[in-house]
């Protein structure tokens, strides 16, 4: 299944631009569509590392310890954290690590 990583990062883009307007002016939105559009953002987080977390696993395991590798020096976050976000637990969350 091809993944259409675009529409996932429109979808959070909007997702976290509707909740900066929050932020600016909290009093335009009711409190109904304030948890809206925090699910909004926590269901496009959590696609997004979904389909991380499964393109990761049709690796083989060389292909994976390599890109852990790589994604641990990179300087964002340590092997270690890349680990648990990919491989450790579940591969379907629905809250986002990130």
């Amino acid at each position: 299944m091809a993944t259409d990583w675009q529409t996932l990062e429109e979808a959070e883009d909007h997702a976290y631009f509707m909740a900066e307007l929050v932020d600016i002016s909290p009093e335009s939105f009711t409190l109904e569509e304030k948890r809206k559009i925090l699910d909004d953002m926590l269901e496009a987080s959590s696609a997004i590392e979904n389909r991380m977390r499964g393109n990761f696993a049709e690796l083989d395991e060389v292909t994976q310890t390599r890109l852990l590798d790589s994604l641990g020096t990179s300087g964002y976050r340590d092997r270690d954290w890349w680990y648990r976000m990919l491989m450790d637990g579940p591969r379907h969350r629905d809250k986002p690590t990130i």
